[in-house]
């Protein structure tokens, strides 16, 4: 008797838009490559952990299907931000994800997200080096942050970075319309935590009808509090507007991240 091939295949953390685009890609390639089943986890593993999976074959059912899957935002199975244990923390859970694999004869995990999905990954894939599994453990980049190691660019950054650009852009005419309030000041504030790749796109603002924003602070480098005052009273001698774009993730000297001094402030208060 033929031995059954079976592929199982989840989301993770924040959906981008395209997120369902790796997701179709993953269907569609298994079933080519001639895998039985194509399993989905509802809600990534935490769902997989109480057994909350899809046979896709039920929800796919034919190539406009997957086109179809392509073209639609947020995450088609669900997502979560469930973060696995250490092995040696908590190994009955490990176990628990093993025996669900073999009930189901897995033979491969897929897991489609950012850093933590791809940790989910490692800590399974070491697991299963261990302890003998034959389980094949397989991460597919997908995070608006571009922050993945070993990869030129993770899918899903390059729409978020073109959203950033026009929106910044908006910001910057709203801010020039209104330049009846003198010295106005707008900080515009991007996700990325500590990778600088999405408030470096609020750049690309910047057109022969646009300036583009003033002064940008990547997590990279030490945001020094004195000198940001002072270069944004230097831009006010000169504009009406100052526009900002600051990484949420930005740190000072001693890596304390900025809006940890503020919470420390009003704590003090």
């Amino acid at each position: 008797m033929e031995k059954k091939r079976n592929i199982i295949v989840g989301q993770s953390g924040g959906p981008t838009s395209v997120i369902n685009s790796s997701l179709a890609g993953v269907y569609k390639t298994a079933k080519e490559r001639g895998f039985h089943k194509v399993y989905g986890m509802l809600h990534g593993i935490q769902g997989f952990l109480d057994e909350q999976y899809v046979d896709l074959s039920t929800q796919i059912h034919s190539d406009m299907d997957i086109e179809l899957l392509k073209r639609t935002p947020s995450a088609f199975l669900g997502s979560c931000r469930y973060k696995l244990p250490e092995i040696h923390e908590n190994l009955e859970i490990y176990e628990k994800i093993f025996q669900i694999l073999d009930k189901l004869d897995i033979e491969t995990f897929i897991y489609i997200g950012g850093n933590d999905s791809m940790d989910t990954i490692k800590k399974l894939s070491d697991y299963a080096i261990i302890k003998g599994h034959s389980q094949k453990f397989l991460g597919v980049p997908k995070t608006i942050d571009n922050d993945l190691a070993l990869t030129d660019h993770t899918p899903g950054f390059g729409s978020a970075a073109k959203y950033i650009a026009a929106s910044t852009k908006e910001v910057i005419r709203d801010a020039l319309g209104l330049t009846y309030h003198k010295d106005m000041i707008t900080v515009i504030e991007v996700m990325g935590r500590n990778a600088g790749w999405l408030t470096g796109a609020t750049a690309l603002a910047r057109t022969e009808e646009c300036e583009g924003p003033d002064l940008i602070y990547l997590p990279e480098i030490s945001f020094d509090i004195d000198k940001f005052l002072k270069k944004v009273q230097e831009l006010l001698k000169k504009k009406e507007s100052v526009v900002v774009a600051v990484s949420e993730g930005i740190k000072l000297a001693d890596g304390r991240y900025v809006w940890r001094r503020r919470l420390c402030r009003c704590v003090r208060a």
